[in-house]
């Protein structure tokens, strides 16, 4: 048990160290090259600053499980990291189309189906669903990592703020896997963690580098996973039986990313625009807007996440559709907030 713990934390120290120490070659190389984000209409900076964060975090993630990690029990979890790295890659440096980045999950997420046997098979009451036929859990399954993956991807818009909330919510599905005694698992979360600390020293505002689609596209996958994991499993000790908590608890470790997403599909198909359209109707935009900067809209939205993930506790006790229904309804609040001072401001 004692070098399964010096493990995990021996992970979270080598990618980190490794994650830290790339960047500033990684900045020193794009500037060389001129592989550099220079802005537009959308974007929230000014300059060119390099977008290769995500190189940093994939070598420090891959070095870091190779080094502490069971690679028999994880090696296609590995794979599948590997396929959304290239994918982002292609992105940043040639800009594929969204149809494209989904085909790239889709064939991940079916080698973590198949091959890595990590599924979701029970939606454990959550309306009414439990067991789900083979066809439902791999169509469920897809859906959830793409959701994930590309809800995390679109908050990616202010210096801090994906590196930040990845940080809270690797943390909060580390904690779960080590409770849960699920070495492989709390190994990953904390790596994850690891590397998102050590960019974050280069990101936090002002950024000299972006994580670009690269480092979006393998955290989301990442936390996927670990997402897939905690639903499958939810909370199962010794003195806490609640299998049916996992939907909740994955939930709220990543309310900020996947309300916000929800909110804005919603409002472009009232409008009549495609859901993956660009705009400037993010959460983190009406923040920037209301004048709060990239630092103070990086910490209010972090604080959200950690608010909700500390009260999604005191849920652990309710029906699962109930506990449910309460997060999103106090999320949709939170994040209506800045919308609601904004139009404010606009009379």
């Amino acid at each position: 048990m004692i070098i399964s713990e010096l493990n995990i934390i021996f992970s979270l120290f080598t990618t980190f160290l490794v994650t830290f120490l790339a960047i500033p070659k990684l900045i020193h190389f794009a500037e060389k090259l001129r592989v550099l984000d220079n802005g537009g209409d959308r974007s929230s900076h000014n300059g060119s600053i390099p977008f290769f964060g995500g190189i940093a975090i994939f070598t420090g993630i891959i070095c870091s499980l190779l080094f502490w990690a069971d690679i028999e029990n994880i090696q296609y979890i590995l794979v599948s990291i590997l396929i959304v790295f290239i994918v982002g890659l292609i992105d940043d440096l040639r800009q594929i189309t969204a149809f494209k980045k989904i085909i790239g999950q889709i064939i991940a997420t079916l080698i973590l189906i198949f091959l890595g046997d990590l599924q979701i098979d029970s939606l454990h009451g959550v309306l009414g669903v439990y067991d789900l036929p083979i066809w439902a859990s791999i169509s469920f399954t897809i859906f959830v990592v793409i959701v994930i993956t590309n809800g995390f991807n679109l908050i990616d818009g202010v210096d801090g703020l994906a590196a930040g909330v990845g940080v809270i919510s690797s943390f909060s599905f580390g904690v779960i896997a080590l409770i849960m005694e699920q070495r492989d698992m709390a190994i990953i979360a904390f790596t994850l963690m690891g590397a998102l600390i050590g960019f974050l020293k280069y990101n936090i505002f002002p950024a000299r580098i972006f994580m670009g689609d690269t480092g979006s596209l393998v955290v989301g996958m990442t936390l996927s996973i670990l997402a897939i994991n905690c639903i499958q499993y939810g909370l199962v000790i010794e003195t806490l039986k609640l299998p049916n908590k996992g939907p909740l608890l994955a939930i709220a470790f990543l309310a900020i990313p996947l309300f916000d997403s929800l909110r804005v599909f919603i409002i472009r198909a009232l409008k009549g625009n495609g859901p993956l359209t660009a705009g400037r109707d993010h959460i983190h935009h009406a923040l920037l807007d209301l004048g709060y900067g990239h630092k103070y809209t990086s910490i209010i939205l972090c604080t959200f996440s950690v608010f909700l993930i500390l009260g999604s506790y005191f849920l652990l006790e309710f029906n699962v559709n109930l506990s449910i229904a309460i997060l999103s309804a106090v999320t949709f609040i939170l994040l209506y907030i800045p919308f609601y001072l904004l139009k404010g401001h606009s009379k």
